[in-house]
């Protein structure tokens, strides 16, 4: 599972016990079904949760992988370009997307090789595996460094539910991809070795280097504390988007925030072992009162990557951040779900889908990085 021996303070905290725990109830063959100490996961969003993993189950490609859109990303769109390595794709596997559906089968409490869905991860991880390249970067059909990172994120959790050997081999080539791509800012952007900044892909890539971290993957402690720093940059000290995350550091100027932005920042922080200061908590008061805004996305990716984030952030950050939070938005996710099972965004069902089943189960605490 988890181990002490760390290179940066990722810390084992109080529920920790309860996920190794869970683990080794999957080890024996015992499929948890219910959430384990989490009562806001009520019987609603129970059966949201196996809709959801159902729709998922049925939408897996023969060899392993989810599709969806992949592009080059151009404001709020994927836009296709001239060039063959940026035009946008459909129905091909995608590694982020599948990355992020087997951790929504993970956080079920499905190990892979047993259970109801045994099967469906382990052909997931089988995928992954086969995406990552000589040089550790994990990418199909033209993915990028978001993908990379939720694919890497996958890969760190099922090492530390499985302690493969071959997980744990390609598992700590993405991390050293991640490490060597870090830029001077302390940050990450859309491909490896980028100069400029993005705390949208910032925030994916230090939770991979969390979860790998966790098992006791090398993860060099200047890598984090440079990522803390850029973080710390981003975040606005005065006026009307006091608290708010900017989108790049820029000194000439201040770009965009956002709700999500904001939302990446935080669980950015928190990723990194920072859990208690004034940036945090005027980020965590930034999102309460742009709750009712966000919904205005419900349809866009930016909704539940946003919601992905900061449901991460309030539930580390507990009461009363949690209990403001979190029954707004499964309440949200609940009615906007479809007959099916699935969610509607602008970039295939497959990625929202994956997203809202992991938001409406991160209270479970079945995986170490959804933990306090």
């Amino acid at each position: 599972m988890m181990t002490l021996a760390e290179l940066h303070p990722f810390r084992l905290t109080r529920t920790s016990l309860l996920v190794l725990l869970v683990h080794a109830a999957c080890a024996s063959g015992l499929e948890p079904q219910e959430s384990v100490g989490a009562p806001e996961v009520n019987d609603a969003a129970r059966i949201s949760i196996r809709q959801g993993l159902s729709y998922l189950a049925k939408t897996q490609n023969p060899d392993g992988s989810w599709p969806c859109d992949i592009g080059f990303k151009l404001n709020e769109e994927y836009m296709v370009t001239s060039s063959v390595n940026e035009q946008k794709r459909t129905g091909g596997g995608h590694v982020g997307v599948t990355g992020l559906a087997g951790i929504a089968f993970l956080a079920a409490g499905q190990f892979p090789g047993r259970g109801e869905y045994g099967r469906t991860v382990e052909r997931a991880i089988d995928y992954v595996l086969s995406q990552v390249k000589e040089d550790g970067y994990i990418t199909d059909n033209g993915s990028r460094m978001y993908s990379h990172a939720f694919a890497t994120l996958f890969l760190g959790e099922v090492y530390g539910m499985t302690r493969r050997s071959d997980v744990r081999e390609k598992l700590q080539m993405s991390i050293d991809l991640i490490v060597r791509s870090q830029n001077k800012k302390g940050s990450w952007r859309y491909l490896p070795f980028a100069p400029d900044s993005d705390m949208s892909v910032t925030v994916c890539q230090v939770m991979a280097l969390r979860a790998a971290q966790n098992t006791g993957i090398r993860v060099p402690k200047s890598t984090i504390d440079a990522a803390i720093e850029y973080v710390k940059a981003s975040k606005i000290q005065s006026g009307n988007n006091k608290g708010g995350f900017t989108y790049q550091d820029r000194p000439a100027f201040q770009t965009r925030t956002s709700f999500s932005l904001t939302a990446a920042g935080v669980a950015t922080l928190h990723n990194a072992a920072v859990y208690t200061d004034e940036d945090i908590q005027e980020g965590l008061e930034y999102l309460l009162s742009r709750l009712d805004q966000h919904v205005y996305y419900r349809n866009h990716y930016f909704y539940f990557y946003g919601h992905y984030y900061a449901t991460q952030a309030m539930f580390i950050a507990g009461s009363p951040y949690w209990e403001r939070y979190y029954p707004v938005v499964r309440d949200q996710l609940i009615s906007y779900q479809r007959s099916d099972g699935s969610w509607a965004s602008n970039v295939g069902e497959t990625f929202s889908t994956a997203m809202a089943t992991i938001i409406l189960q991160i209270p479970q605490r079945f995986l170490p990085i959804f933990q306090r």
